[in-house]
């Protein structure tokens, strides 16, 4: 069986095209099941498929009893990802990274604990890849290996962060948003804080922001009563999405992070508010993957637009503090991936097993036949046992001696190591 995981992420794809081939989460179902018809070889108990997709990455994880070459898997899913998305295949490639076997083991675990994270040691991706996860099994892309992948991703998730102190010193991105707002304000306590979204981004957004306590907070977001609820935890107001364009103005912090396919601020909006403020400054935050406001919107004056990219870059804090936990994480992956990797070669002889136990049972049924017929034709019963103990153990037999008869003089010497063992005899 092989494993495989093949994408792209932050460290080899700008968010340009991240965005691009992005799964909203409401369609990844369907993705997968378009990704399980797409690789389909003809057998489909052997294909299993799992999609991971956030803002920082999209990954494809699958099991396949296919034999393909990397180049032609990494080929196969550009060529997915391209028609899926609508887009280039020729400008997806070159971005493409593909892990195989205990690789795709490795880097699952890893991402699982936080370690492939832009900030490492970051919680969110463990959820995010549980809800992957889930989602593929409902869709039916979750097959015995990869089922069992990733339940034990997620052990060794729990198992690094409970053991080490790989989160202890994480420095979240909702963290560096407030760092790098405090270059633009002298006081965020002055300041007036707009959230878009309602989301688990936002909402570790609004903590941080909030424990600095700003003039105002507000949440603004499609559907107001979940606006409300969270407005309401953090002392703050709601809004309908749709008031953005007269409000924009009134926000010194914006912090943007929805599931929209299309940007919801564009370049227009940003300058009108602008406008409106009399060119003191607005500092905005897209989180989104895709974006939730247009590129253009950083060239204006007066606006300082970060991306999650950028984020990335400013997160540099702790990095020292990390590196022993990070050392400890990795200790355990490893022990683990080979655990797994062990499991999988033991999968392997599962078949073997089973006609060994289907050819054993037709040779005793055939054995105790015969000796039911004697025994029907009034036949001794110690002679009809004694028949029957040397019949099964004649046939068990005769394929090992026949082996070793055939074999050439290298074969028959493996074979002399290997049948005590497997007969459990003394030499």
């Amino acid at each position: 069986m092989q494993l495989l995981a093949v994408g792209l992420n932050h460290t080899t794809a700008p968010v340009s095209l991240r965005e691009k081939v992005a799964f909203p989460a409401d369609q990844l179902g369907q993705a997968v099941a378009s990704a399980c018809a797409w690789f389909d070889n003809g057998d489909k108990q052997a294909q299993e498929t799992a999609i991971l997709s956030t803002c920082n990455r999209t990954e494809i994880y699958g099991a396949s009893a296919n034999d393909g070459t990397i180049e032609t898997v990494i080929d196969a899913t550009a060529h997915f990802l391209a028609d899926y998305h609508k887009l280039s295949y020729a400008d997806l490639r070159p971005y493409l990274y593909a892990l195989p076997q205990d690789d795709a083991v490795r880097h699952a675990f890893r991402v699982a604990s936080g370690l492939d994270s832009m900030v490492l040691g970051e919680p969110q991706i463990l959820g995010q890849m549980k809800d992957a996860v889930r989602q593929a099994e409902e869709a039916g892309g979750l097959g015995t290996y990869l089922h069992q992948m990733f339940q034990r991703t997620f052990a060794v998730a729990k198992e690094v962060r409970s053991t080490t102190d790989i989160g202890a010193h994480s420095v979240s991105m909702a963290a560096a948003a407030v760092r790098l707002s405090e270059r633009i304000f002298d006081k965020l306590s002055d300041q007036h804080v707009l959230f878009i979204g309602a989301g688990e981004m936002i909402e570790l957004c609004a903590t941080h922001f909030a424990a600095q306590q700003p003039k105002s907070l507000t949440i603004a977001n499609r559907t107001l009563e979940r606006a409300e609820q969270l407005a309401q935890r953090f002392g703050g107001r709601a809004m309908r999405l749709g008031e953005l364009p007269e409000q924009l103005a009134h926000f010194d912090i914006v912090v943007s992070c929805t599931a929209s396919s299309l940007p919801i601020i564009g370049l227009g909006m940003v300058e009108r508010a602008v406008k409106a403020r009399r060119r003191k400054p607005i500092f905005m935050v897209d989180l989104a993957v895709p974006r939730d406001i247009e590129s253009e919107v950083a060239r204006l004056n007066d606006v300082f637009l970060y991306t999650v990219d950028d984020l990335g870059t400013a997160v540099q804090i702790g990095i020292e503090n990390r590196q022993s936990a990070v050392a400890q994480a990795e200790s355990i992956i490893e022990t683990r991936v080979q655990a797994f990797m062990h499991w999988l070669d033991s999968r392997a002889v599962v078949p073997l097993i089973q006609d060994l136990h289907e050819s054993s049972e037709q040779l005793r049924k055939a054995e105790l036949d015969r000796a039911r017929k004697l025994l029907a034709k009034g036949e001794d019963v110690e002679a009809v046992l004694e028949a029957l103990s040397k019949g099964l153990t004649a046939k068990f037999l005769h394929g090992p001696q026949q082996a070793l008869h055939n074999a050439n003089a290298d074969e028959r010497a493996r074979l002399a190591q290997l049948l005590p063992q497997l007969f459990r005899t003394k030499r």
